[in-house]
């Protein structure tokens, strides 16, 4: 009890003390305070005096703003009632021309249900007229089309016939000179030999004594060099001659070489005969390789695969009618490079694709495919441009040019063959060509007589001038020029003359 008696005293004197404190403060205020409070209360008074003066030039502001918002509100509905007036009266436009449009199309419909009862009356006069045309004309309505159709047609017919004989006369006139020009000049700038080499099939004898001794005891002789060349020794009544026979013109010319040795050694036994045959295999082999190397190099082909070069190397041994394939590779190459040089092509590839178009005949295979396919499937295999791979596939026509190259290469290859001197054939195919030139010509109706003339480069033919007339003769001048490409192989081309005449006779009596 005495302690809460004396914590009470504590806190009243404590209070006593604060209270006399505040008094003293309050009574103790000095000048500074006294100044600092005026400056306060004046201050307070200009800040009120400058807020009523900021207040009443934000009113004023503000009632300016709203006179100005008043005004533009005021431009803006008196630009809706313009926009306004302007609609209503579109409007009043638009129903207007709704009412007009309304009367044309009931004046519309009018004319339709009138058109519509002349044409059933029209249509009931022709109906009439029709019938009393094909009573006068005694002739049925299809008959009649029929008839105009015909001649319609044929009058279409000599019309364009003549356009296109006109246009071909036009066209044939500027290209036969360029053409002309461009192949005259590259024949006269390829310098080679007219007449090429054959491959020989036969090897002459001393004797007929040593027929006996390359067959051997039981024919052991003859069989190992059948076995080794791949060739057929054929040994007949022929004197002092032995003829060799293979499909391959490389194993022929081993088979050939290694007999020629043998004969002229002496020696002829299994061994020795194993012994030269393999001797001259590795020659052939090595002329093989250079005969591809050295075309390589004179055309300036430093890029050539080595399967590449070995089949052009086999062309060497290889002729066509006569022609060495491998000269006539090279041939078709130059010539091809200076066309394409004449008329802005690619000389690279219008050379190299001339260079391989016969490649496939270098190619040892079992197919039965087209050398052209051969040809172009190896240069495919062994990375050719796509150019030069269609050049080869469609040097003969099988597939479609797709460059101006291998266009190049076609006629290159059939100046190449078809020059003077440079092909031969047979009497029995030479004669069988022309027979089959005349019987094309004669499976025309109104050809009298076709007479196969220069060798076979061209075909005269005679026609009836009753029933083949000046405007159709060209027509079948084309017709049996493509009759004759589709048919026949041949060399170069085939010039088809059409001769018609008329003839009147009589007789004075």
């Amino acid at each position: 009890m005495n302690i809460i008696l004396i914590i009470l005293l504590c806190l009243g004197c404590m209070g006593l003390g604060w209270f006399f404190r505040y008094l003293y403060g309050k009574l103790k205020l000095t000048s500074v305070e006294q100044k600092a409070i005026r400056l306060n209360d004046e201050a307070i008074k200009e800040a009120e005096a400058k807020s009523r003066e900021i207040l009443l030039e934000t009113r004023d502001k503000l009632l300016q703003e709203s006179l100005q918002q008043e005004k533009e509100e005021h431009e803006r509905r008196a630009e809706l009632q313009k926009y306004e007036r302007r609609l209503q009266q579109k409007e009043e436009n638009l129903d207007k021309i709704k009412v007009e449009l309304e009367g044309v199309k009931a004046e519309q419909q009018d004319k339709e249900a009138k058109l519509a009862e002349r044409a059933k009356v029209l249509e009931t006069s022709e109906e009439r007229w029709e019938k009393e045309l094909e009573r006068v004309s005694s002739m049925t309505r299809d008959e009649a089309k029929n008839v105009l159709l015909e001649r319609m047609e044929k009058a279409a017919r000599l019309d364009g016939q003549a356009l296109v004989n006109k246009i071909e006369a036009e066209t044939e006139a500027r290209a036969d000179k360029v053409a002309r020009d461009i192949i005259v000049t590259t024949i006269q700038r390829i310098a080679t030999d007219v007449v090429s080499e054959a491959t020989v099939s036969s090897v002459s004898l001393p004797s007929d004594e040593m027929k006996g001794r390359i067959i051997g005891r039981e024919g052991r002789n003859i069989r190992a060099l059948e076995t080794l060349t791949g060739a057929d020794i054929i040994i007949d009544d022929t004197p002092e001659a032995v003829v060799i026979s293979c499909f391959d013109p490389v194993r022929k010319e081993i088979a050939r070489v290694s007999l020629e040795r043998l004969v002229q050694d002496g020696r002829i036994h299994p061994a020795r005969i194993e012994e030269v045959v393999t001797k001259v295999t590795k020659e052939v082999n090595h002329i093989v390789a250079e005969e591809g190397e050295k075309v390589c190099f004179d055309l300036g082909f430093t890029n050539m695969s080595p399967e590449m070069v070995r089949a052009l190397g086999r062309l060497f041994f290889r002729t066509s009618y006569g022609q060495n394939v491998l000269s006539h590779s090279r041939e078709v190459s130059i010539i091809s490079s200076m066309i394409a040089a004449e008329v802005g092509a690619d000389v690279e590839i219008a050379r190299r694709g001339g260079l391989l178009h016969d490649i496939g005949k270098g190619i040892v295979s079992e197919s039965e495919a087209g050398h052209a396919e051969m040809g172009a499937d190896l240069a495919r295999r062994l990375g050719e441009e796509a150019r030069v791979v269609n050049a080869i596939a469609s040097h003969h026509g099988d597939v479609e040019p797709v460059c101006i190259e291998s266009t190049i290469v076609q006629i290159a290859d059939a100046i190449s063959a078809s020059r003077p001197g440079a092909r031969r054939e047979s009497l029995d195919n030479y004669i069988k060509r022309l027979e089959s030139l005349e019987h094309i010509a004669t499976s025309f109706d109104g050809v009298e007589k076709a007479f196969a003339v220069q060798a076979g480069r061209e075909l005269r033919i005679l026609v009836n001038s009753n029933t083949v007339s000046d405007d159709t003769a060209k027509d079948m001048a084309r017709g049996i020029a493509n009759r004759i490409e589709a048919e026949l192989r041949y060399p170069g081309r085939i010039k088809v003359t059409i001769i018609r005449e008329m003839r009147a006779v009589e007789y004075a009596r």
